[in-house]
């Protein structure tokens, strides 16, 4: 064990990362976190690629850890709406300088930010050398 007064302990990250370290849970709490409220299909067209399958055990996943919401609506047909909770926006908002630090150190793949819609891409304009 080293003796450096400025340890850091990230136990407490563990569970945290076992959630956000799975393909798609980023990628839905940015979708809501852009979106607001979305219902499953918008979700599904959003994310592009994810199986119904994976999103829904994704999501149950994240509403269990208290990230997002679901709401029910007693409609025919019945209508199911996800946002994010205090606590999913305050962790998108933790990813923003990982993000950045990210675009700064190693830029952005061109391919894959050409997928962000114009108005996200601007802000990341200088590391795609645009």
């Amino acid at each position: 064990m080293c003796e450096n007064e400025q340890q850091t302990c990230i136990c407490p990250l563990k569970g945290v990362i076992d959630l956000i370290s799975k393909k798609w849970a980023l990628l839905i709490i940015n979708a809501l976190g852009n979106c607001g409220t979305l219902r499953f299909n918008k979700l599904m067209e959003t994310l592009n690629g994810i199986s119904p399958k994976t999103l829904s055990d994704t999501l149950k996943e994240l509403q269990a850890e208290g990230l997002i919401n679901r709401e029910s609506f007693a409609e025919i047909p019945p209508r199911v709406e996800y946002s994010l909770t205090n606590d999913g926006v305050e962790l998108r908002k933790s990813i923003i300088p990982l993000l950045e630090w990210t675009a700064n150190r190693n830029g952005i793949d061109k391919e894959r930010c050409e997928q962000c819609p114009p108005h996200i891409r601007t802000r990341y304009k200088a590391n795609l050398g645009e």
